[in-house]
């Protein structure tokens, strides 16, 4: 399985597990010219802006570590545009970022970090 498979994957399990803890898949793979964002999601009425990482082992790091200052930057503005490009009032919004999903493929998810 390739990286580009791997990825597709963590994002697919991902997004099945937000589902099943009764969680909305708002878009998947949101794209502008600044940025990309994994998943957004609605989970228990708040907007959430979802980054997937998936790893088949640790050996090449955490999945945290693959999410450094640059890429949050980078999350929070594509998540601004987001919000602001398509809310009429996008000041009622309190941002729950979930910047790394660890996908450990063929098991389940191991870990799971708030920001």
């Amino acid at each position: 399985m390739n990286n580009i498979e791997k990825g597709k994957l963590g994002e697919e399990i991902a997004s099945r597990y937000i589902q099943s803890k009764g969680g909305i898949i708002i878009e998947q793979n949101y794209r502008t010219k600044i940025g990309e964002i994994d998943l957004i999601a609605k989970i228990n009425g708040e907007l959430v802006f979802v980054e997937v990482k998936s790893r088949s082992s640790i050996n090449y790091g955490y999945p945290s570590e693959a999410v450094n200052y640059k890429k949050q930057r980078k999350i929070t503005n594509v998540a601004k545009y987001y919000i602001l490009d398509t809310f009429k009032h996008p000041f009622q919004f309190i941002q729950k970022f979930i910047y790394t999903w660890y996908i450990n493929i063929g098991k389940y998810i191991s870990d799971l970090f708030f920001y």
